[in-house]
């Protein structure tokens, strides 16, 4: 067997098909592409397009991508496919004009098989297609957006994920490594082959091997199953990833080799229990966790190695130990990246089954696809050590129904066919699944709020609703008659997994439900963890989100009162140019926000406090919205010119009981932290601003922020100078906006241009802003808050120089190097 990456050499563009084009529509032109690549996120952003707050305001639209294979003729008699990572959406790949085949699921990992399509001896078209419109609730890209990877075999080989291992029987001093092989004989006479597995530590020494000979009539398979035994075997944990590589080899009786298939192998255990909780190699983990949306910010919807690394290293950095996919099947890099550096994985299936969220969603598709999507999913995933759990769904209404606790059964017994080894769980909100009860209720108060408003002279009413989802939720929640409703779709799972539901977090009724909150309110991780910490039998918290993300414009935005009392906003948003939801820890650069040192806090990771102040402008000014999703609009500066003598809110948080706050050593006000968090109120003046915290009145700790110098300077840092040239390589580099000296000069933005020389490209350019008209692809972006990054793609091999200019600063350069 054969595998090798298949980006090189592709175009793409908008798509029109022949018909069209007769009737005067026009494809647009093509343009050389490298994959991973996102089609949309070059398209124009519109205020008008349809729903636009969902998607970040693009559009969407067709695309086709093409390429030129040259089939060789040694191709004759083996099986040649095309293996995508994700192709989002409604994917159709042609061969010579000829369908080859489809899959609907823009996340899930598919193999086309090419080869009766094929000329040989001859080039060949490859042409893939897809489409994405009104089809998602956040921003999912388009086009061929992960991986592609040709695949050769011959006619008797390993079957497509046909290696499965496990780790049965895991005890001090040795471990029991079972080994799973379906081999496929498609050719015409009976053969007999000889399989080898060997376990290979990361040093590459062999430490355990096993061979079998096994014999295939034609048009046949077997499995070949192997137990083989590594003494004193390295654990794979969150803190001590080790990993293994199993290494099966299929060969000829001659000893020619046929077919080889690599699988990472983590050896670990995994324990569940309402008593213990979740145990991991018998030590209890409590899961801080993250929802994770698949875009990469910048990249758009592009999955790429190093960005997957950099976002999960960051995200371990930031305190969590667990990452849900929200709300779909990862890609592979991003699991690798998981598995190589020990973060938890919860890996999710869909967020829609029957009842659709968006007009043209994948609720169509899904009776007919489910069980191929479900299929797809785990055999991807499943000897991924990372992935510890299974999420058949997110927020789906059905699991309020009876018939839709059926639809959970099947998909739970599905996964459960596939991988007995993980656990199963849904992201379950007893809300949505009483909706079919509460939006006719809704709309009457909504009516009623809004005639109520008119006759006050104010604005509508959605707002005030907004402010109080919260409460509601919970009070939905806790309430019996969801309860009863959503008692077979927890039944089904092995752990209840809850959105906004700690409400329901008694064991009362349920004694012998484990609990995970899959999904809850930043400003509430104070109160959750605590739940988390003293009931064993809740498991772990994981926010929305971890890292924030394109597309549901808003959500976390604080929209502060105009002059008559309104905000502009519809629903969530405050309409284009929105670009991002805003409530992540991390924005979409990867740069930590306040609330991300607030849970650190919490989470017992951080003993030092942390001190962030509230921009001056907006002081004394109401808040008129602010969802639960919203953590404020704090940040660590102390910076804030022309605000000279004028009022300023600090917020110092801390694991301490009281807090006293100095600017420039003078005292100014102490006061009592409450929830890990206090407020203080001073006057700004430069100079610098410490936090001293204070438990049972001996200091603990202090925190100091200084105003940054009257200098402006660009500075520039990439993650790493040495890179791999074949394409599959980024850089990433950060412009900060400093007096020289380090302090970032948050107030000074400026429209920043970068400029790449040599075997290299710009990925992209961009900053955290979650407005902005500004594209990722231009030469030149603005600074947020005195930041922006730039992603640089090394194309060959060569040195490279990256050279940023801003206005008033000196040029700045870097050097790389591809090899």
């Amino acid at each position: 067997m054969t595998r090798e990456a298949f980006n090189h050499g592709w175009r793409y563009r908008t798509k029109a098909t022949a018909f069209a084009e007769l009737g005067g529509s026009a494809a647009s032109d093509w343009t050389e592409v490298l994959l991973p690549h996102d089609a949309l996120l070059a398209t124009e952003r519109r205020p008008d397009a349809p729903r636009g707050e969902t998607n970040g305001y693009f559009a969407g639209g067709a695309f086709e991508y093409v390429r030129t294979f040259h089939a060789d003729e040694d191709l004759r008699g083996k099986q040649v496919l095309l293996e995508f990572d994700g192709v989002y959406r409604d994917a159709g790949i042609y061969v010579n004009g000829d369908l080859a085949g489809r899959w609907a699921f823009g996340y899930s990992r598919f193999l086309v098989r090419i080869d009766p399509y094929l000329e040989l001896g001859a080039d060949n078209e490859i042409r893939v297609e897809c489409r994405t419109h009104l089809d998602s609730r956040w921003y999912a890209g388009a086009g061929i957006y992960r991986d592609v990877h040709l695949v050769v075999k011959e006619p008797v080989h390993i079957a497509p994920d046909g290696v499965v291992v496990t780790t049965p029987d895991v005890e001090p001093g040795r471990a029991v490594v079972e080994v799973a092989v379906d081999v496929e004989n498609s050719g015409a006479l009976t053969t007999t082959h000889v399989l080898a597995a060997s376990v290979v530590d990361a040093d590459g020494v062999t430490v355990a091997t096993a061979t079998s000979p096994v014999t295939l009539l034609p048009g046949t398979s077997g499995t070949v199953r192997h137990r083989l035994y590594v003494r004193d075997p390295r654990l794979w944990s969150v803190d001590t990833p080790h990993l293994y590589t199993v290494a099966v080899a299929l060969n000829r009786a001659d000893g020619e080799a046929a077919d080889a298939e690599p699988v990472t192998l983590g050896i670990r255990t995994l324990q569940l229990d309402p008593y213990e909780g979740l145990r991991i190699n018998g030590e209890p983990v409590k899961l801080r966790g993250a929802c994770l949306h698949s875009d990469n910010g910048p990249l758009g919807a592009v999955s790429m190695r190093p960005a997957e690394e950099r976002r999960v290293a960051l995200l371990k950095a930031a305190g969590f130990n667990a990452i849900r996919s929200a709300h779909n099947p990862m890609s592979t890099a991003l699991l690798e990246a998981c598995d190589k550096l020990g973060m938890l994985v919860m890996d999710e299936t869909f967020d829609v089954w029957t009842s659709g969220k968006s007009d043209f969603d994948y609720a169509a598709d899904f009776p007919q696809w489910w069980e191929r999507d479900v299929e797809a999913m785990v055999t991807k995933d499943r000897n991924h050590p990372s992935v510890i759990f299974y999420s058949i769904g997110n927020e789906i209404p059905e699991t309020g129904s009876r018939v839709g606790a059926t639809w959970g059964r099947r998909l739970a017994e599905k996964v459960r066919s596939l991988d007995g080894t993980r656990f199963v769980t849904n992201g379950i909100n007893g809300f949505v699944s009483m909706l079919d009860t509460i939006l006719p209720q809704m709309q009457q108060r909504r009516a009623a709020a809004g005639a109520a408003t008119q006759d006050a002279g104010g604005t509508g009413g959605v707002n005030t609703m907004m402010a109080g989802i919260g409460q509601m939720m919970g009070h939905i929640q806790a309430s019996e008659a969801a309860t009863k409703r959503t008692e077979e779709s927890y039944a089904v799972l092995d752990v209840a997994g809850m959105n906004y539901a700690d409400a329901r977090y008694d064991r009362e009724l349920f004694p012998r439900r484990v609990i995970v909150g899959t999904e809850t309110w930043p400003t509430s991780i104070a109160g959750n963890w605590a739940l988390v910490t003293a009931n064993p039998h809740v498991i772990g918290d994981f926010t929305w989100t971890g890292w924030d993300y394109l597309g549901e414009t808003g959500v976390g935005a604080t929209r502060y009162a105009d002059a008559d009392g309104g905000t502009g906003a519809t629903g969530f948003s405050g309409g284009y140019p929105e670009l991002t939801a805003w409530c992540g820890d991390l924005d979409i650069t990867g740069h930590r926000r306040p609330v991300s040192y607030f849970r650190e806090i919490v989470f017992g990771l951080r003993s030092e406090p942390y001190v962030a102040a509230r921009p001056p402008a907006d002081h004394g000014r109401p808040v008129a919205v602010a969802t639960p999703w919203a953590w404020g609009d704090t940040i660590e500066s102390w910076t804030w010119e022309g605000y000279e003598g004028k009022p300023v809110t600090v917020e110092v948080y801390s694991e301490a009981d009281e807090v006293e706050l100095l600017v420039n050593g003078a005292a100014v006000g102490r006061a009592e932290v409450i929830n890990f968090r206090a407020e203080l109120e001073t006057t700004y003046e430069p100079g610098e601003v410490t936090a001293v915290v204070y438990r049972d009145g001996v200091e603990t700790g202090r925190f100091t922020v200084a105003s940054a110098g009257p200098s402006l300077a660009l500075d520039v840092d990439a993650d790493r100078t040495e890179l791999s040239a074949d394409g599959g390589d980024l850089a990433y580099v950060t412009l900060t906006l400093t007096d020289g000296a380090g302090v970032v000069h948050m107030g000074r933005d400026r429209t920043v241009t970068v400029t790449v020389d040599g075997p290299a490209t710009l990925q992209a350019l961009g900053s955290g802003n979650p407005v902005t008209t500004e594209s990722f692809h231009a030469p030149e972006h603005s600074t947020f808050q005195g930041r922006a990054l730039a992603v640089v793609r090394p194309t060959g091999a060569g040195p490279i120089t990256v050279t940023a200019r801003a206005e008033g600063c000196r040029p700045v350069t870097i050097a790389l190097s591809a090899s």
